[in-house]
């Protein structure tokens, strides 16, 4: 096994959500032969010397043989985000959200390797900014403690006071012939169609 790309990344993988919309946990759900952890580990284990999987009940993930930390501020993506990046070893990490069936491993560097100063690298689809498969710094965390402790839980709120570096999608888009690498995953309906 080759030596992870980015030793100074942590990869932060959100498994905590509700999945209100879908019925039963969504990141151990399977896609194609694999469960939607399962699918968002493999690119980060190559990517990254360290991943973290935030969320509760850590029973469910002793398979991954990988530490599962409690959300420090729980109920939101927000607070998956914070509370990886507070617990990270390294001054940047990387997330994504276990609904994203094909976490796009080219996306994934060129994103890391456009971080230069900013506190986050966010790309953009067609349907706008996607926070949740993007990189941070730790310089994010007075902003998003201070918003998470008034109860404001966007992601986007907390990136419009931080100096962010937003990825349009043309950039990437010829790492992602078939389109998928934002599609996510939320009702029983959408898994049907990649049946």
């Amino acid at each position: 096994m080759t030596a992870p790309v980015f030793q100074d990344i942590t990869g932060i993988v959100l498994v905590g959500g509700k999945s209100r919309r879908m019925g039963q946990d969504k990141a151990l759900l399977a896609v194609q032969g694999k469960t939607l952890v399962e699918r968002a580990l493999e690119p980060f284990q190559q990517a990254f010397a360290q991943v973290l999987l935030i969320g509760d009940r850590p029973e469910r993930f002793a398979g991954c043989r990988l530490p599962v930390v409690p959300d420090l501020y729980p109920g939101s993506s927000l607070g998956g985000l914070y509370t990886g990046l507070y617990h990270a070893r390294t001054e940047h990490v990387f997330v994504t959200s276990c609904d994203l069936p094909f976490p796009n491993p080219a996306i994934l560097r060129y994103l890391c390797n456009a971080r230069g100063s900013y506190d986050a690298v966010i790309p953009c689809s067609s349907q706008g900014a996607e926070p949740l498969f993007a990189c941070y710094r730790k310089s994010c965390l007075d902003t998003m403690r201070n918003q998470l402790q008034e109860g404001i839980f966007s992601i986007s709120t907390a990136c419009s006071q931080l100096h962010v570096r937003q990825v349009p999608y043309p950039d990437i888009a010829p790492f992602d012939p078939a389109g998928t690498a934002f599609l996510n995953l939320n009702t029983p309906e959408d898994i049907t169609l990649l049946s």
